[in-house]
């Protein structure tokens, strides 16, 4: 997709995962005369340790507010939302403290990670705004091969924190996404051909239960959970910290082409060719068809896990007409920082996901002219960005697991993925836009139907769902077994105060 974070926000006021906490904690700033004061924000601040902070809306020159609007920004217009307070806990006691009070109240709340969630109030809330960032640790254990993370920092510090190592993780393949939601959703990665997806290779998760109890929960320790959190998301509590599995990392080969509409049948020859030829797993590609202001064009990031790519493989990339190319050897870190930023930031939002067993001429020719379709019928509904993005990836992804995960129901067989973005500016145009994706998604699925592929019932990436996609159609036959575990952990659906896909 083209949807990169846009990460200014983070270099002008220094808010990265890795923040450092500022020095003025007078309760003045913290609390501006002025402000209305939630009684629910004042009891956690006044239950809290010294270290944990609740931030409130002020003056925009006041450092708390800073803090404040830092805390409820999201890379997505439609998920930002003004909260009463943000809390930024840096305990798992302290997340324990503020469930229990916000339990007893009954007050709405939004755990944030990274924030690129899109869909409107899956990590956002007018009610109190839990705001990750604290949680920024990264401890590497070389003798287990782990390491263990915070929710609260973004892929990118991971990557930069390892990187002395020479080791690296299954995260996110683009900048500025938070940590969270790949250990909870999912996680498809430039690795993922190689060593599964993101929570394939999580190892445990620290989580305090709705109830505020504080454990670690593994595969060994309770199997129900492990398995319930590895695609469930928020339900079951509010993950602190993961341990992952690492893998030596060397420099790499990539980096982005991209093509003109004229040169889009090169283009789409060179992707079907590599997707019939991929046997490689060191081997990724992530393929965008583009319709932006008016403007056609279409990027591919090219990717091998080495610092010197095969001949063949990405050949016919290279030479097919193209009008510009960043590719050549370089560290993981870079590769994935290099991709371009403030493209989709501050536009509202929205994914869909669509499965493919096979990446052919004709089906990329039926991508691309959705593409075209409607990125010109949409320019009157504000839409600024559409994308249609072909992620292809080996049968046996899913065959690097010891135990099943929430998502997908059946590990039997590997599909690749179109990944739909539509970005827009008005608010007034919503349901014409979130109608658009669901057609357009509906229309690829019959035509790839018709071109013989069985995926009208692949499970969508619950990542990429749109609103209103029903529990059934992202998690299948799991359904049952989810809400039984969330019935279990979360008997008072303390977790229904929060957003998200709920069981």
């Amino acid at each position: 997709m083209v949807a990169f974070a846009d990460l200014s926000l983070s270099f002008l006021f220094g808010l990265s995962g890795l923040t450092a906490r500022h020095d003025d904690t007078s309760s003045e700033s913290h609390h501006p005369e002025h402000v209305v004061r939630s009684p629910v924000c004042e009891q956690i601040a006044s239950e809290v340790s010294s270290s944990s902070v609740v931030y409130y809306p002020g003056a925009y020159f006041q450092s708390s507010s800073y803090q404040y609007f830092k805390d409820n920004y999201h890379w997505s217009a439609s998920s930002t939302q003004k909260s009463q307070c943000t809390f930024e806990p840096t305990t798992a006691d302290d997340v324990a403290i503020a469930l229990r009070i916000l339990g007893q109240t009954q007050t709405e709340f939004g755990i944030k990670s990274g924030g690129h969630a899109a869909n409107a109030g899956f990590s956002s809330t007018p009610g109190v705004q839990i705001a990750m960032y604290s949680f920024s640790d990264v401890v590497y254990d070389s003798t287990a091969q782990t390491a263990t993370v915070g929710t609260g920092l973004l892929w990118d510090d991971v990557y930069v924190a390892l990187q002395p190592y020479n080791v690296s993780v299954v995260g996110a393949k683009v900048t500025g996404i938070g940590v969270g939601g790949v250990v909870l959703g999912g996680g498809y990665s430039y690795l993922t051909n190689q060593h599964g997806l993101g929570f394939d290779n999580v190892v445990s998760f620290e989580l305090v239960l709705p109830n505020g109890t504080v454990t670690d929960v593994s595969d060994s320790t309770n199997p129900d959970l492990f398995f319930a959190l590895r695609g469930g998301f928020n339900n079951f509590g509010i993950v602190t910290r993961v341990t992952v599995k690492t893998y030596p990392q060397s420099l790499v080969w990539g980096g982005r082409i991209s093509y003109s509409h004229d040169q889009w049948d090169g283009a789409t020859a060179a992707i079907a060719h590599y997707a019939e030829n991929l046997t490689d797993t060191k081997a990724s590609i992530y393929n965008t068809y583009n319709y932006v202001a008016g403007v056609a064009e279409e990027s591919t990031i090219l990717f091998y896990d080495a610092p010197i790519r095969p001949y063949d493989i990405f050949e016919d990339f290279l030479t097919a007409p193209h009008i510009e190319a960043d590719i050549g050897t370089r560290s993981y870190v870079n590769l994935v920082q290099s991709l371009p930023l403030n493209v989709t930031s501050n536009l509202r939002s929205v994914f869909h996901w669509v499965a493919m067993e096979e990446v052919t001429v004709p089906a990329l020719d039926m991508i691309a002219n959705e593409t075209l379709f409607w990125g010109a019928a949409l320019e009157e509904a504000s839409a600024k960005i559409i994308s249609y993005d072909v992620d292809i990836y080996v049968p046996t992804l899913y065959d690097h697991v010891a135990s099943p995960t929430a998502y997908p129901a059946s590990r039997a067989k590997g599909y690749s993925f179109i990944e739909v973005y539509y970005g827009w500016s008005d608010a007034q145009f919503d349901d014409v836009i979130f109608q658009a994706v669901n057609a357009s998604a509906q229309h690829m699925i019959q035509a790839l139907t018709d071109l013989g592929q069985d995926i009208a019932d692949v499970p969508v990436y619950p990542n990429n769902a749109p609103p209103n996609t029903t529990l059934e159609r992202m998690y299948g036959v799991n359904v049952p077994r989810l809400q039984e575990i969330k019935k279990a952990v979360d008997p008072d659906n303390i977790m229904g105060l929060s957003g998200g896909w709920k069981f």
